[in-house]
């Protein structure tokens, strides 16, 4: 497996899987328009960071993902925004790998620790999670502020 920072010419295949994990979530599977995913990844100013996960060149994980400041006095989190495994490649090692390349990349980014949330209704990756060894945090309340 390969994991890589995603590339303007790996838009098609994020639209996919961003409709993919539309879906997931009981929306519809319809793709993402590729040009809000240009401008949200590929301008001059991204909005987010995307892995791709290969498997003979077939993508088979994502992982999206920014940088928070200040996280704990000055310091910096990497915030974890989505993690996906296609259904054909979990429980085969595709999101520990990933989580394993945010590690690195927060640690040579000098951050003091990797943030994400989880929706509670969500039994697979409450597990995947606690089978890591991730503890749940108490304590935050999420809001979400409509525009």
């Amino acid at each position: 497996m390969q994991i890589s920072e995603a590339t303007e010419a790996d838009t098609d295949e994020i639209s996919v899987i961003l409709g993919e994990i539309e879906h997931y979530y009981g929306g519809e599977p319809t793709a993402a328009d590729p040009e809000q995913i240009r401008r949200a990844l590929f301008s001059s100013g991204p909005a987010a960071t995307v892995l791709l996960a290969r498997n003979d060149g077939n993508v088979v994980g994502l992982a999206s993902y920014t940088f928070l400041w200040p996280a704990a006095g000055a310091d910096t989190s990497l915030y974890l925004k989505e993690l996906y495994v296609r259904e054909s490649a979990q429980r085969r090692g595709v999101g520990r790998a990933l989580l394993a390349e945010l590690k690195r990349i927060a640690a040579e980014s000098a951050c003091s620790r990797i943030e994400w949330t989880a929706d509670t209704d969500n039994p697979p990756a409450l597990a995947f999670y606690e089978a890591l060894g991730v503890e749940q945090k108490a304590g935050k309340v999420f809001y979400r502020l409509g525009l």
